[in-house]
């Protein structure tokens, strides 16, 4: 049973999600909030598998309710499944840094946020390459080097390659077929290169790439 914790300031988006879940048999709601303050209050009080996250809330944003509950020097993250609305993507960048496993649209079908919750659930990371291409692309200026270089990486030369690919929104299909190396190939590089940057998903690898000017 994968245990939900929704936050979003507006009651009748809350109360849907919370419907949608729990009509699921694999899903159930384990709390609701509408501030970013409860939200980590109670994700600490009730260890829910998943936190749904709105962005813009009263008091505490999404974002740095997100870095309080799954960011770097957290002891017990929590996995954080960030929900947005399309003319707010320039805050999927700083959701992705604060530690979210993934995000979605606001206006994604209930199936998408259904399968977004058990991806999440499972350590896995929910990028859409389409999306990463539109959202984290379209902010690279911003976002570009504020500390470190491409010579100070711990990479080989392959596994550099293929972190530029992923930072550019290439499924590991698309990378096996770009570089002609075997799904199973990829898979490998991109394990290796998550231990050697002690990254915990593709999401924190494109952001990572961004930050130290390995993608563009």
């Amino acid at each position: 049973m994968i245990r939900v914790l929704v936050c979003d300031d507006q009651p009748l988006i809350r109360t849907g999600f919370a419907t949608i879940i729990d009509a699921q048999p694999d899903m159930a709601v384990a709390g609701e909030c509408g501030d970013g303050h409860t939200a980590v209050s109670l994700a600490r009080d009730l260890s829910p598998d998943v936190v749904v996250m709105d962005v813009r809330m009263p008091g505490l944003n999404g974002i740095e309710a997100t870095a309080r509950l799954a960011g770097a020097g957290v002891q017990h993250p929590v996995k954080v499944l960030v929900v947005t609305t399309f003319n707010l993507d320039e805050y999927v960048y700083e959701s992705l840094r604060a530690g979210a496993s993934g995000f979605l649209l606001k206006d994604a079908p209930p199936a998408h946020l259904l399968h977004g919750i058990r991806t999440v659930a499972t350590g896995a990371a929910l990028l859409a390459p389409e999306v990463t291409r539109q959202l984290v692309g379209r902010y690279a200026s911003r976002i570009l080097p504020s500390h470190g270089a491409a010579g100070d990486t711990p990479l080989s030369a392959r596994e550099l390659e293929v972190l530029r690919l992923i930072a550019n929104g290439l499924s590991n299909t698309e990378i096996a077929a770009t570089l002609v190396i075997s799904h199973e190939t990829v898979k490998t590089y991109v394990s290796r290169i998550l231990t050697k940057l002690d990254l915990r998903d593709r999401v924190q690898a494109v952001v990572y790439a961004y930050r130290n000017g390995l993608a563009s």
